[in-house]
């Protein structure tokens, strides 16, 4: 094509621009403006987490816990939690992961990180949350699955911190209620432990963030 092609058909599209009725230039700018935020906006993390009594799919909500998904990231993509059991299992109330082995030995963690749970996000059935202690801002690297409705864990809940719900299970619902029923004794320092261990084989983000 010819410039001089070229300077013409700019200044016959510049000509319709401007003579674009108003609303109609408003609705292509928002239109515009629609499709840039979709392009924009990054997919929920999700991360498969396997045990040996099967599979559970976990999405995460960065945008409403950033630091606390951040830091659950970390420990999957550096394999901390290959190994590690569901230690505590409640029936009717939750099932708890990721702080220590078969032999119910800790795992060294990094950092504690602060307290997200003035989220907006509920402790409801198959929600995934922080374990911590009674500090509120000391949750590592443990978590728990609530399989009823815990909003008695919400903020500001009975010690007035609440607990950081960081996510929900997206597939392996089936899982999480055959580890909710299994046959649990206490042993000594830790309470409510499945009698043939539920082991963490594997946790690996499956859908990253953009």
């Amino acid at each position: 094509m010819q410039p001089a092609t070229l300077l013409k058909e700019n200044k016959m599209q510049n000509t319709l621009m401007f003579r674009t009725p108003l609303l109609s230039r408003l609705a292509m700018f928002c239109a515009g403006l629609t499709l840039a935020g979709a392009a924009l906006a990054a997919p929920a993390p999700q991360v498969s987490i396997k045990t040996t009594m099967g599979e559970i799919v976990v999405e995460l909500d960065q945008e409403k816990a950033p630091k606390t998904v951040a830091n659950f990231l970390a420990y999957v993509k550096s394999g901390f939690y290959k190994g590690t059991i569901f230690h505590r299992v409640i029936d009717g109330f939750m099932i708890q992961a990721g702080g220590y082995d078969a032999k119910l030995q800790p795992k060294r963690t990094k950092n504690a990180i602060p307290l997200e749970s003035k989220n907006g996000l509920s402790n409801v059935a198959y929600s995934v949350a922080m374990a911590r202690g009674d500090n509120p801002n000391s949750a590592t690297s443990q978590f728990f699955i609530n399989v009823a409705d815990n909003t008695g864990l919400d903020y500001p809940g009975a010690d007035g911190n609440g607990y950081a719900v960081f996510g929900k299970v997206v597939k392996g619902q089936e899982v999480v209620d055959k580890i909710k029923g299994v046959l649990v004794d206490d042993k000594p320092g830790f309470e409510n432990v499945p009698v043939i261990p539920v082991v963490i084989e594997s946790a690996k983000v499956v859908k990253a963030v953009k």
